[in-house]
């Protein structure tokens, strides 16, 4: 079986159609082949391929096998929502802001996010140290409290100091232990830290014939938390929509999922939706951002 996979690379493509059956189409390349050498030259991404059966070998095919398989999804600008909920929803115990539901892990774990537009990180509570508590609060009974259990996750994977997201490499014990974070927030006093991690994120496509779609996401493990978080906002996660390449949107652009845009709708009832890869229609009215940092 070893000696297999070190002479093949499979590509696995599944496309479902509910009207008239399940249809499988498969493609195979061999590791050395021209069309993934050819990819290799013309993205210009390697100077030089890895040595053969090399684990930064298989990186790099397996990293190649999930944009080509959000490829389909870009071309034809499909959007994005949450799998569980494809609403958003204002909790009036829990003062301003909005939430939704998102699922994480394998197997999944339901999470009721804040939104934030004005923070890049994804965060849940996580190996807690100092998190809300999960009973006896007046928002308790009103939902489920999750806490993200890296081990209970089969696809959860560390972030190391060494990956281009560790913002925070001058805090590290090493290249390879695991990333740091820590965000204040402007409330007062309010803030979170912790470790950076990867796992999936359960997504589904926004079309006639909707398709669950699984999104490795880099997220914060909130081990700390402090201020606000510890009572009325965000009590399990706040799930940042900055501009930051770190940020949720910003990951699915680069994994070549959706176009790197989001669209948020409220209704007057505190109910609305959001949308990743959302461009909006050609007659809309824009406002830019002010990009400046003072600002």
């Amino acid at each position: 079986m070893f000696s297999s996979i070190k002479r093949l690379f499979f590509l696995l493509v599944f496309s479902f159609n509910l009207s008239y059956g399940r249809i499988f189409t498969f493609k195979m390349h061999h590791l050395f082949s021209e069309p993934v050498k050819n990819w290799s030259n013309s993205t210009g991404k390697l100077s030089h391929w890895p040595a053969k059966g090399s684990f930064e070998y298989y990186a790099v095919l397996a990293h190649r096998d999930r944009l080509l398989r959000g490829r389909k999804l870009s071309d034809n600008n499909a959007t994005l929502s949450f799998s569980d909920a494809y609403s958003t929803f204002r909790i009036s115990s829990l003062g301003f802001l909005h939430y939704t539901t998102v699922k994480l892990g394998t197997p999944g774990v339901k999470f009721m996010v804040a939104l934030d537009t004005g923070s890049d990180l994804f965060w849940v509570p996580c190996d807690c140290t100092q998190c809300a508590p999960t009973e006896g609060t007046t928002y308790a009974s009103d939902f489920e409290l999750s806490i993200y259990e890296p081990k209970g996750s089969s696809t959860s994977k560390r972030v190391t100091c060494n990956s281009s997201m560790c913002a925070h490499r001058n805090q590290c014990l090493g290249t390879f232990s695991s990333c740091p974070y820590i965000v204040s927030y402007m409330s007062a006093q309010t803030s979170t830290s912790g470790v950076l991690l990867e796992d999936v994120l359960h997504l589904m496509t926004g079309d006639d014939h909707p398709q669950l779609v699984e999104a490795y996401v880099t997220f914060g493990c909130g081990q700390v938390q402090s201020g606000s978080f510890l009572d009325v906002a965000a009590p399990n996660g706040l799930f940042g929509l900055g501009m930051e390449k770190i940020a949720v949107p910003s990951i699915l652009s680069q994994e070549g999922l959706t176009a790197n845009s989001f669209s948020m709708c409220f209704g007057s009832d505190g109910i609305g939706r959001i949308s990743f890869g959302d461009k909006g229609s050609p007659d809309q009215q824009e406002t830019p951002f002010n990009l400046n940092p003072s600002q």
